[in-house]
């Protein structure tokens, strides 16, 4: 089962991660947020989600694992500046936005369990 069994694994580990973002997007709406990308991805780095609520934008990291601690600890100091980077170039192609509130929100995903939406969850290197 060696070979033939990596791609079903990897499949079912992307599609996983196709129905975290899902449910995270559908989580932020519920609480009034407005989607506004989904996946922006640039060399360099990827934003899962970018939504707005009033004067803020958040630039959404979304993890999933099996426990909601685990997922709240899954962003690493190089995904960070990954999404930092492709935030820099969101605002670039979006500079209204620059006079909003920016945040580095976290959606954290488990089975069985409502997620948890982290505000402020990392620092943005913007400048």
């Amino acid at each position: 089962m060696g070979r033939s069994a990596r791609p079903d694994a990897k499949r079912r580990a992307h599609l996983f991660g196709l129905r975290a973002e899902w449910l995270a997007a559908a989580w932020l709406l519920l609480r009034g947020y407005r989607i506004l990308a989904r996946r922006f991805s640039v060399a360099g780095g990827e934003i899962d989600i970018v939504a707005r609520r009033g004067d803020v934008v958040a630039f959404v990291e979304v993890k999933a694992r099996p426990g909601l601690d685990e997922a709240a600890i899954a962003i690493s100091e190089v995904k960070r500046r990954r999404m930092s980077q492709a935030a820099r170039v969101w605002l670039t192609r979006n500079p209204w936005a620059m006079s909003a509130t920016l945040r580095g929100d976290a959606v954290f995903i488990a089975p069985g369990r409502l997620p948890r939406h982290l505000p402020a969850a990392y620092l943005l290197d913007i400048d």
